[in-house]
């Protein structure tokens, strides 16, 4: 399963530049205009890995586009900037970027830094590994206890999207936007539907999805 990247800049030279680089690298490139393209493709899309930001965009700042997934995400987010100031720095280290990058900047240091990010972030293997339960998700095989689950699609979004985003507390309508769409119509009685299959196909290891009251679901592994 390639790694997906999003890249969110209202000049069409640059995402064309930065998409190029990164498809031959063997990455999946989605691309947004503006800050507000961004942020509703980052949140119809539950498996993007890595976001690149830029600073100034029209509708929404790369600043306010960041600070919107920070509330929902823990992906690796890469800030582009002209701006050469040490303050915007620390700014954006606050607002929780993981790189910096500022313009003009060479290509193949944009590869490298994804590359970097991407292996600290998720390593060079394709296996989710958390306590007895294990996932490739290169082939889209979940096992618990060594048994291979037999997962619905939707199931399997379900619980990638909580293993990404481990120890923080995801309500529904994050769920259903992340795993359903954005323009998912339905009640979100359907997220705990599937969280109780959910628990019920992993065995013992649904005991690592934790409901918490009143808001709802965390993936968590205590050992």
């Amino acid at each position: 399963m390639k790694k997906k990247i999003l890249i969110a800049d209202d000049e069409m030279r640059m995402r064309i530049l930065i998409s190029d680089f990164l498809i031959n690298e063997g990455y999946e490139i989605i691309e947004a205009s503006d800050g507000k393209e961004a942020l509703e493709k980052f949140t119809n899309e539950p498996t993007i890995h890595l976001v690149i930001l830029d600073i100034m965009m029209p509708y929404l700042t790369g600043w306010e586009v960041c600070e919107e997934i920070r509330k929902i995400s823990k992906v690796p987010i890469i800030m582009l900037t002209a701006k050469n100031a040490e303050n915007d720095e620390l700014f954006g280290f606050k607002k929780g970027t993981d790189e910096y990058i500022k313009k003009p900047f060479s290509p193949s240091i944009l590869v490298a830094r994804v590359n970097a990010l991407m292996d600290r972030t998720y390593g060079d293997s394709n296996l989710l590994i958390k306590d007895c339960l294990t996932i490739d998700t290169e082939k889209h095989i979940v096992k618990s206890q060594g048994d291979t689950i037999d997962l619905s699609i939707t199931e399997y979004k379900l619980l990638l999207y909580m293993i990404d985003n481990e120890n923080s507390v995801l309500s529904r309508e994050q769920l259903i936007s992340k795993v359903w769409g954005y323009d998912y119509d339905g009640t979100d009685r359907t997220v705990d539907t599937h969280i109780n299959r959910l628990r019920i196909k992993l065995k013992e290891s649904g005991d690592y999805v934790k409901t918490v009251r009143g808001y709802g679901y965390k993936f968590e592994v205590i050992k």
